[in-house]
């Protein structure tokens, strides 16, 4: 019971309601999407998973007195992009992003609520959500690795973005990558989490870490037992490009190529189409995953 001599209860302002239950009316983004995965020239399985979803929220009036053109009730639409790249061998490494990727869309299908809209608060809510979810799939992946010897190690790196009209959030742990396109230059989103990238952020020279530039620092799965990503923040509006890769696009296309490519291509699909051709006529030495949103 609460004592009415105790100061327990505060009162929110109404202004605080009008924060925490009302978001500032979003323009309409329309967003073309593209995607594909190819195993290579020189592997023999493909251990990479992607994933391209799409959330609505919406309001149908059964019933009312009022006319229909008087009736606003808007449709909210935001979309979840993934790129997971497996490791630990052929086998493991394919049942790790796979799994990766199954269960994120599981435990986010079954959220007691959607995020839809890019706020101040709902960017904090956001933050909270993935570490939730990554603790979880990663203490999945590690209850198969140590169910089952034969997956013993196995782990995947994990880029992913939440597309709201006007913002994506990008999370990030490993090699893939993330890049924003805009006004005909690319940019870097994510940091590679990797020895060679650590070295070099030391100092030490970039032909004197190719040895070890696939050696990650961090992952999902593997043998951590809690996992730390990679959250940012971008603005993403008419006219820029977001491209989520796995390392066998970059590892053989240039940024300088990619920034050509989305630049100068018509369609988003003729886009990713380009750049798988452009990896696999440069050697295609690993798994080539490309995945592409324009808005428009």
């Amino acid at each position: 019971m609460i004592d009415p001599n105790q100061d327990t209860v505060t009162d929110v302002e109404p202004q605080n309601f009008a924060q925490t239950f009302f978001a500032p009316q979003s323009a309409a983004v329309r967003i073309d999407f593209a995607a594909t995965t190819h195993t290579g020239r020189v592997r023999t399985t493909n251990e990479d998973q992607y994933a391209i979803v799409r959330r609505t929220r919406s309001t149908d009036v059964i019933l009312s007195s009022l006319a229909a053109n008087e009736i606003d009730a808007p449709d909210d639409v935001s979309y979840g992009l993934a790129v997971a790249d497996g490791i630990g061998g052929a086998q493991s490494g394919e049942v790790a992003s796979r799994l990766a990727i199954q269960f994120m869309l599981e435990l986010s299908g079954h959220a007691t609520s959607w995020i839809m809209k890019f706020t101040d608060l709902e960017a904090q809510q956001i933050r909270e959500r993935v570490e939730a979810y990554l603790q979880r799939v990663q203490q999945m992946l590690l209850q198969v690795s140590r169910s089952h010897p034969a997956f013993r190690g196995m782990g995947t790196t994990w880029t992913s973005a939440h597309v709201f009209p006007g913002h994506a959030v990008i999370v990030h742990l490993g090699d893939s990558r993330a890049y924003l396109f805009r006004h005909d230059h690319l940019l870097q989103i994510t940091h590679d989490e990797t020895v060679a990238q650590a070295w070099i952020n030391a100092g030490i020279a970039p032909e004197k870490v190719r040895r070890v530039r696939h050696i990650l620092v961090n992952s999902l799965g593997g043998d951590r037992g809690e996992v730390t990503a990679q959250v940012h923040q971008i603005d993403f509006g008419p006219g820029d490009k977001l491209l989520l890769c796995s390392d066998g696009l970059y590892d053989m296309v240039p940024d300088a190529d990619i920034a050509k490519v989305l630049s100068q291509s018509p369609t988003t699909q003729a886009a990713v189409d380009t750049l798988l051709d452009k990896a696999l006529q440069a050697g295609g030495r690993d798994n080539i995953t490309i995945v592409l949103a324009a808005a428009e």
